[in-house]
């Protein structure tokens, strides 16, 4: 039973490139979590913002001085975990694979397809505890759809749905591979969000992507193939377009946590409860505290 005096649970923003920072943040404080993972990307701002309890990260450090490949994912997510967040908006820049998803306009990705190659650095689990969550529908519908609600109320050019390509990085696709991800159906590319998804997911935590289309990749040959240099403008633009869509959100982020996603652990414990070593109970201490405390 839910204990009707408590807070509701934190909400955590990851703010991708260009978005370092969240103004009208009320008793800010930076919070430095030590975790069994090794250091988080940056410090994590918590404060009040929009009348909740908001922890934000930025993904890549302030100043974007990690690439993605440096990127501590598990570090990242069990950090945001231990401090109490339930629900993460993850804020991403990236490349379109459709022209009709043109620079400046907002996707809100259903599905990714996993192009990577640290994948064993994508879970929690080993170690003496096997798990293997659900992840066909990897993105939370709930928070998506609050997502898009509040980007057509500001009137945001915003797509519902697509799937998001995500490779290692830091280079840009070549014109080949660019070309062949467009052919597969692919919609949108990266280099970040989909770790995330997948830890969250094991952290029992509700995500979604508010993705920002900052270029075309390199498959449309009547522009300029995507360089850092070129998408500035963009990235600054989309910055204060996903401040303005997290302002209106956060208020509507339920108080309770009960989504399908706070449960997925269910069923995806494979080994049995008197096996599980002591050190990796504690290192995942924030992940299995329900299993560990009933």
């Amino acid at each position: 039973m839910t204990d009707a005096t408590a807070a509701p649970p934190a909400i955590g923003v990851i703010g991708g490139s260009g978005l370092y920072g969240i103004e009208g943040f009320s008793e800010a404080e930076e919070v430095l979590v030590e975790t069994p993972f090794g250091a988080p990307s940056d410090a994590i701002v918590r404060g009040r913002f929009a009348g909740r309890t908001v922890c934000f990260l930025p993904r890549h450090g302030r100043g974007h001085r990690l690439l993605p490949s440096e990127l501590n994912h598990r570090a990242n997510l069990w950090a945001l975990r231990s401090l109490g967040v339930r629900w993460i908006v993850a804020v991403t820049a990236v490349g379109s694979l459709k022209e009709e998803y043109a620079p400046r306009d907002i996707v809100l990705p259903d599905q990714f397809f996993d192009r990577t190659s640290q994948r064993r650095d994508h879970t929690f689990f080993g170690e003496g505890i096997v798990a293997h969550v659900g992840f066909a529908d990897p993105v939370s519908a709930g928070l998506r759809r609050l997502l898009l609600e509040a980007a057509q109320e500001l009137g945001r050019t915003v797509h519902d749905g697509g799937t998001y390509v995500c490779m290692d990085g830091p280079a840009f696709s070549t014109r080949a591979e660019s070309e062949t991800n467009r052919r597969l159906g692919f919609d949108l590319i990266g280099m970040t969000n989909l770790p995330e998804a997948k830890l969250a997911r094991e952290a029992e935590i509700a995500l979604a992507t508010l993705a920002m289309v900052t270029d075309y990749d390199c498959w449309k040959t009547d522009e300029d193939a995507v360089s850092a240099h070129a998408v500035g403008g963009h990235v600054q633009a989309n910055a204060a377009t996903a401040k303005a869509v997290l302002e209106k959100v956060i208020p509507r982020i339920p108080a309770e946590a009960d989504w399908p996603e706070h449960r997925s652990l269910d069923g995806a414990l494979f080994t049995d409860r008197d096996r599980w070593p002591e050190e990796t109970c504690k290192k995942l201490a924030p992940i299995l505290e329900r299993f560990l405390n009933s």
